[in-house]
C-alpha cells in the first residue's frame, strides 16, 4: 500500500519476479473503471456510470495505453469513492489473492487498502510512501522523459489533493494497516527498498518456520 509514486507498483513487480508472485495492480482496475466511464462520454462523478462499469468491466483496459494518462488516474480518483464500485472490485482482488494461478507459489497486490481491506490477515504488509515533494519531482521527471511538458508547482498541487482525497475518504482510507511494515523511499533508490523489503521477507519467512 501506499501514496501515488511511492515506488510501490515498481518494489511490488521486484518482489514478484524475485519470489515468483502472480502480481495485481489494483490501481490500474480502478484506472480501467474510470477509463471505461470517460470512454462512455459520462462523468467519473456519476455513480450509477462507474457502478455499471465497475460490475460488467473490459479487462483488456488494463492494458491500454491511454490507462497511464493523467485524465484517467483523476478519474480513478473519484470512481473509487463510490462504495459499489469498490465492492464490485473487491471480489476480484480478493480472489485473486488467494488463487493465484498454479504456476506462481503466492501473490502480491499493491494499491491503497490491500492490507487494511482487501487482505487484513495478508502474511506480509509493506506501506511505501514518501514526502509529497518527492513524488512530485519523480512524476515531473517522468513527464519530462516522455517528452511531455509538465509543471512541477501543478503536480504538487495535484499529489496533495488525491492525499487528501485518498486519505479523508469515508470508504477505506489511504493509512497502514496497524501491522504493516513501513518503507520511507524518499532518500533510497530501488535497490536499496528492495533489500529491506528482502529483510523483512526473511525476517516473516524464519518466524513462519518456526
Amino acid at each position: 500500500d501506499g501514496p501515488a509514486a511511492a515506488g510501490k507498483g515498481t518494489l511490488a513487480r521486484l518482489i514478484a519476479c524475485k519470489y515468483n508472485l502472480a502480481y495485481l495492480d489494483t490501481g490500474a482496475l480502478y484506472r480501467a473503471v474510470a477509463l471505461q466511464v470517460l470512454r462512455s462520454a459520462a462523468s467519473p462523478k456519476d455513480s450509477a456510470q462507474a457502478i455499471k462499469a465497475s460490475a460488467h468491466l473490459d479487462m483488456q483496459l488494463c492494458i491500454d495505453p491511454d490507462l497511464r494518462n493523467e485524465a484517467t488516474g483523476a478519474a480513478a480518483a473519484h470512481v473509487a469513492k463510490h462504495p459499489e464500485v469498490r465492492a464490485n472490485l473487491l471480489i476480484f482482488q480478493r480472489d485473486f489473492a488467494k488463487n493465484p494461478p498454479d504456476i506462481y507459489k503466492g501473490s502480491i497486490l499493491d494499491g491503497r487498502d490491500i492490507g487494511t481491506v482487501v487482505c487484513p490477515d495478508a502474511d506480509l504488509k509493506l506501506f511505501v510512501t514518501a514526502s509529497p515533494e518527492i513524488r512530485a519531482k519523480r512524476r515531473y521527471d517522468e513527464m519530462v522523459s516522455r517528452g511531455n511538458l509538465a509543471d512541477y508547482d501543478d503536480i504538487l498541487a495535484d499529489v496533495n489533493s488525491r492525499d487528501a482525497r485518498d486519505m479523508g475518504r469515508k470508504e477505506a482510507p489511504l493509512k497502514p494497516a496497524h501491522n504493516a511494515h513501513l518503507l520511507d523511499t524518499s532518500n533510497l533508490g530501488i535497490d536499496a527498498v528492495f533489500s529491506r523489503a528482502e529483510a523483512l521477507i526473511a525476517q516473516y519467512t524464519t518466524l513462519k518456520k518456526q
